[in-house]
């Protein structure tokens, strides 16, 4: 109590003193000197130069030293307290620049927070002496200057200052100046050459600071600060929490009682202070960071608004997540395990509507668990401050071993290898075929993980939309999504007329069901070949081996379900150690291999690897590109290349239009391309842009046109027509 007391005491009294700062201030003795002191600073005019010359722009420096234990202010002084001002007094024609603030640090004084300098701290103004000026004359200048000192107490002060130079004929006479100068220039925050980015939330503003981050080491940094230009933009007393996503430092700042808008830049300096005690350096660069998902220089070389959609509200994008659900059901990925459960329907239907429909509800369920599972993640992520996207977990090598053991145990089960009874919770197509709602549930659930890798249309632009939006928003878009999934098969089972067009049940039943696998393992070698991609040629061996303990595993416990009770569950246990073990050996060895090796792709017959700095290259040149962003796990991606990008007349109006074919790889996490898919709207690939010909930095080149996510060689050929 007697502390709370003492510190509002303090507090109040700071509060009177500045209050008095804007009635008059304590003025010293007036000098016409370049030094005067104070009770409290010792101030002093210094310059770059012992001389001028006509039409010359020096610096003048004003050198203020500070008794120990106060402080003065920065051009944003925080929760109280007034920055410095500099009236200067110059010869006709000759102009003043602003003040140019050295980096600042914080002052804290119980729920107080302040940015100032201790000690000593140097004010540059850069002056501009007129071309007039008479050679063998004397360039004078004169500067009233006021301040704030504070320590319990606020002291508000002023001083006349003056200096006069010589007015020489060139720069070889102007002399080297007060070194002070060159120590001031050392203080000041350099610009930023990072890509920076805000999110703004509910009380909280996520500033990301993108690019090679070379330029510090988490590990040997002592202290991250950011330093608004403006007052109120955050909460000034509350801590700054950072942490390195990948290349991207994020600060995690309380927003203050006159936080930014969405839309608006946060500008600012951020500290960077290394090392202890004595051996400390701080370095200052200067932040704009733009309210998107880009920073401006980049959001020009795309030629697009960023965290632009083509979606007005939630009703559109609801509408078109439900779509894009229903067209899922069609794609390469989901259509075989929507058979499987076509398949399971038959036998249900001889059960009566109800039966039918409670299968229906089950597998809906199953689906709308699992996407709200995955909107969940993404919810979480999100506000970690990641940058994921639709499709997030393949790029995961384990998350992708996993899947192709899956497809691989389905594939065994539905050629007749196994199958697991009522007592164990089954896996795919058997599970499809239990007499219970678990089957239909878990059949839901295999139908959400398949369908993750593809995209169909109407897909991109709601997820896009989703993931900018708040978490109850984007959590309602996925269930959207969910649902339009499972609604075909919702429709089947509770409406019976459209029973009435399925076949009779009989043996061919079995018959599709053994073809159906096919798709499986097909499904499970193209996952191996992703995770070649991935992790190198040793995390296939290691899957290829775990496939072979899965078919053995499968086998021993189906040869065994009619032995005695001894053997049956002493070979199920068995079965069931083997796959822990490859479960368990498969995540050891794809983390013991490369699994964060470099995706580099090299530069193919008609396409180049694409960068940021070459788009800008092709760009400003003006040439026309046509830009693809693609994963080795995206099933639509991979179609529309073979389709329609490797049609041989795609690529010979490639050639004869000029147009640079650029490919972005988003198999493993690529934060660069994740950004470039969330300044079009989209939250995963494919993504195909063209871009017209024309200089990209005269502000007149023609938009860029977004292509559909499902291709054929006369959509890309009308697209490059236009050019």
């Amino acid at each position: 109590m007697g502390y709370l007391v003492d510190s509002l005491f303090k507090l109040t009294k700071v509060f009177i003193v500045t209050l008095l700062f804007s009635i008059g201030a304590v003025q010293a003795s007036p000098a016409l000197f370049p030094i005067a002191t104070t009770e409290h600073v010792r101030a002093q005019l210094v310059a770059s130069v012992d001389a001028v010359y006509p039409g010359a722009e020096i610096l003048l420096g004003l050198n203020q030293r500070i008794i120990p234990h106060w402080h003065t202010y920065w051009q944003n002084s925080g929760d109280s307290g007034v920055p410095t001002t500099i009236d200067w007094e110059l010869p006709k024609g000759a102009e003043a620049g602003e003040i140019q603030w050295p980096i600042p640090r914080r002052f804290k004084l119980g729920p107080v927070t302040n940015y100032g300098y201790e000690d000593e701290v140097t004010l540059l103004s850069s002056i501009k002496v007129p071309a007039n000026v008479a050679v063998g004359n004397r360039f004078s200048v004169r500067a009233k200057v006021n301040w704030l000192v504070c320590h319990e107490v606020c002291v508000p002060e002023e001083v006349d200052l003056s200096l006069s130079l010589p007015v020489v004929a060139d720069t070889d006479a102007a002399g080297k100046g007060s070194p002070t100068i060159q120590k001031a220039l050392s203080t000041l925050p350099v610009k930023s050459v990072w890509l920076t980015n805000v999110d703004y939330r509910k009380n909280e503003i996520l500033l990301r600071i993108s690019g090679n981050n070379s330029a510090f080491t988490l590990g040997q940094v002592s202290d991250i600060n950011f330093y608004p230009l403006e007052w109120g933009v955050i909460s000034h007393n509350a801590d700054q929490g950072h942490y390195l996503d990948g290349d991207t430092l994020v600060l995690k700042l309380k927003a203050g009682e006159a936080p930014p808008k969405p839309g608006e830049a946060l500008s600012g300096v951020l500290v960077i202070t290394e090392g202890n005690g004595s051996n400390q350096i701080s370095r200052g660069f200067s932040i704009h960071a733009v309210s998107a998902i880009v920073s401006p220089a980049v959001d020009k070389v795309l030629g697009t608004t960023v965290g632009k959609t083509d979606i007005v509200g939630l009703p559109a994008a609801l509408l078109l997540a439900l779509l894009g659900g229903v067209i899922l059901n069609l794609m390469p990925c989901v259509f075989p395990v929507l058979s499987i459960k076509a398949l399971s329907l038959l036998n249900h239907a001889q059960q009566g509507v109800m039966e039918t429909r409670r299968h229906g509800i089950a597998y809906t369920l199953g689906i709308l668990s699992s996407f709200a599972l995955l909107g969940g993640l993404l919810i979480a992520f999100k506000a970690g401050g990641a940058q994921i996207g639709w499709g997030f977990q393949f790029q995961s090598p384990v998350f992708v071993l996993i899947v192709a053991y899956l497809m691989f145990a389905v594939g065994l089960s539905l050629s007749g290898v196994f199958t697991i009874g009522g007592s164990v919770l089954n896996i795919g197509s058997s599970l499809a075929e239990r007499p219970g709602y678990s089957g239909s549930f878990f059949t839901g659930v295999l139908a959400t993980i398949v369908a993750t890798p593809c995209t169909a249309p109407f897909m991109g632009a709601a997820l896009g939309y989703a993931l900018a939006q708040s978490p109850a928003v984007l959590l309602s878009v996925f269930l959207s999504l969910g649902l339009g999934l499972a609604l075909p098969y919702l429709l089947l089972s509770t409406w019976p007329l459209l029973q009435r067009w399925l076949p009779r049940p009989g043996m061919w039943m079995e018959r599709v069901k053994q073809v159906l696998a096919f798709p499986m393992y097909l499904a499970a070698v193209w996952l191996i070949w992703v995770l070649s991609q991935q992790a190198g040629v040793n995390a296939v061996a290691i899957a290829l081996g775990g496939m072979v303990a899965i078919a053995f595993s499968a086998w021993l416990y189906q040869t065994t379900r009619i032995s005695g009770a001894a053997i049956r569950h002493g070979s199920t246990a068995i079965a069931a150690i083997v796959v822990v073990i490859v479960l368990v050996g498969g995540y050891v060895g794809i983390q013991a291999n490369p699994a964060a090796i470099e995706q580099s792709i090299s530069k193919g017959s008609n396409w180049e690897p694409y960068t940021v700095e070459r788009l800008q290259e092709l760009r400003t040149e003006g040439k026309p590109v046509f830009l693809n962003f693609t994963a080795a796990w995206c099933i639509s991606c991979l179609a529309n290349e073979r389709v329609a990008l490797s049609d041989s007349k795609v690529i010979e109006a490639f050639e004869r239009l000029g147009i640079t074919y650029l490919k972005g790889d988003w198999t493993n996490q690529d934060i660069q391309i994740t950004k470039v898919l969330k300044a079009f709207g989209r939250s995963g690939v494919p993504l195909y842009v063209v871009y017209p010909a024309g200089n990209s930095t005269d502000g007149k080149a023609a938009e860029p046109t977004v292509l559909p996510q499902i291709l054929t060689p006369e959509i890309v050929l009308n697209a490059i027509a236009k050019l």
